[in-house]
């Protein structure tokens, strides 16, 4: 039974200027890949098994990033279902000088456990040993209940 703190996941995009609109920001479609890549790693890590994007809850950009600025994105598994696996996603610009952090963008995704012929297949419960595990997992549902 994995732990929801073996699905976190940290990883770093630098905004180069391929990745930017037409305002020298990032552009939301790249933020939201990321995010997709990222999640999907985490999910497949609870599941144990090769994991596709079901569904996306709200996802708001609070703030732009600038071409040059880090995209810090956080992703972990916090609760499972039959064949499903939610995972919640965090995303913050940094000063890649000061390692200044601004929180940008907030989702969960759901992802479903698939087999060799594409059809969803059953997942493990993740366990909630120690108290990260358990911090984790009570930031994720109070969101949860807050965007409810």
């Amino acid at each position: 039974m994995p732990t929801i703190s073996e699905t976190y996941l940290e990883n770093r995009w630098r905004v180069q200027p391929n990745h930017a609109n037409n305002y020298g920001t990032v552009h939301g479609g790249n933020v939201m890949k990321w995010m997709d890549e990222l999640g999907a790693m985490s999910a497949m890590r609870a599941a144990n098994e090769p994991c596709v994007t079901a569904s996306i809850d709200q996802m708001n950009f609070n703030r732009p990033v600038p071409t040059g600025e880090t995209v810090i994105i956080e992703s972990y598994a916090y609760e499972t279902g039959r064949t499903s696996v939610k995972v919640a996603l965090d995303a913050a610009r940094e000063n890649p000088r000061t390692g200044e952090r601004e929180p940008t963008t907030k989702s969960r995704f759901v992802f479903v456990a698939i087999d060799e012929d594409g059809k969803p297949v059953e997942v493990p419960d993740l366990s909630v040993g120690s108290d990260r595990c358990r911090r984790l997992r009570e930031r994720a549902l109070e969101r949860e209940r807050d965007d409810s």
